[in-house]
């Protein structure tokens, strides 16, 4: 029986690593990572000072990994990526809103008090380029919704806060995250995208294109952008284009800790929805100095006890404190 479990974890374990590193539609594989590291060399090489033709290697190492391994941050931001890892089919698992459930639901309430959709006559390319755009798009508005939230209600900014603690900021830091706000964020977007769904299978627009699995729009994203979002590659997306793609100096803005910048561009891939509900912050072109975290520094911030039983303390104050205070006023 013990011979049996182990077998059974270990394969669960290989396909869960296999799953994220070599899966091109996973948002951490090992394609994606190379490509993130090729793009920020480039761009680092092409804005080096003028008459400097070449850039010594430790330089170069320097401007890509500032010290990371050192840092409590860092150390913190591997444990959660191998928790969320074992962690992730039962986070999966406590989704309360199921996106095929709510695409059904939709796709049936439309049919019966419309009547069955006629023929679109579209080329089949194109309605499922309209199909891919439109899950994209209701994707960034989940991630947005859930990202606005988090930081404007206390009790999921305890939570949330957690992602925000971290002092530097590697690809990794994609994976500090509670298990409440990843539950959350889960059922946002099975609700944006099980509804969006419903109205594309009643339009009868086809499938999405799909990379291993994942919207075709957001595997480019994760491979030119994502990951440079959570780095010290100041690389900057301004004018026009800049209100519509969040570039990588964009989420640095979202992770500093100056006061200037809280409560600004929570897109994940693009920064529309940020111009459309006037938080976003455009980054200049000159590197801004910016200093990660929450404006307090404890050495709990980045240890087990702080970043996972502490935000429920915290979260339970919050809301004990709420009731004081509308007790009070309904006594008066």
């Amino acid at each position: 029986m013990l011979r049996d479990l182990a077998e059974r974890a270990t394969t669960f374990l290989a396909g869960t690593f296999s799953g994220l590193f070599l899966s091109l539609g996973s948002t951490f594989s090992i394609a994606s990572l190379l490509s993130a590291l090729c793009i920020a060399i480039a761009f680092l090489l092409l804005n080096r000072r003028a008459g400097k033709k070449v850039v010594p290697y430790r330089v170069m190492w320097r401007a890509l990994f500032p010290g990371w391994l050192r840092r409590p941050s860092f150390r913190a931001d591997v444990w959660f990526l191998l928790l969320n890892l074992l962690a992730s089919a039962l986070l999966l698992g406590w989704t309360v809103v199921s996106a095929r459930f709510i695409s059904d639901v939709v796709g049936r309430t439309l049919t019966g008090t419309f009547g069955v959709f006629p023929k679109h006559g579209l080329h089949e390319f194109a309605a499922r380029l309209i199909a891919t755009l439109a899950l994209f798009l209701a994707y960034e508005l989940a991630y947005w919704v859930d990202h606005y939230l988090s930081h404007r209600i206390p009790v999921l900014w305890e939570f949330h806060k957690v992602h925000h603690t971290a002092e530097v900021l590697s690809p990794i830091t994609n994976f500090r995250v509670h298990p409440v706000d990843s539950v959350i964020f889960y059922n946002f977007v099975s609700l944006f995208l099980g509804a969006t769904g419903g109205v594309l299978t009643y339009l009868q627009l086809g499938r999405p294109f799909a990379i291993g699995g994942a919207n075709a729009i957001l595997v480019a994203f994760i491979f030119v952008t994502v990951h440079l979002q959570h780095s010290h590659v100041w690389i900057p997306i301004t004018g026009p284009l800049g209100r519509v793609i969040l570039s990588p100096a964009h989420h640095q803005i979202h992770h500093s800790e100056n006061p200037i910048h809280y409560d600004t561009n929570y897109g994940g891939c693009l920064s529309f929805w940020d111009w459309v509900f006037g938080t976003l912050h455009m980054p200049q072109r000159r590197r801004e100095r910016l200093v990660f975290g929450v404006g307090t520094r404890t050495p709990s911030d980045h240890s087990a006890v702080g970043c996972l039983i502490q935000p429920f303390l915290r979260a339970w104050e919050r809301v004990r404190s709420t009731n004081q205070s509308c007790q009070t006023a309904e006594k008066r």
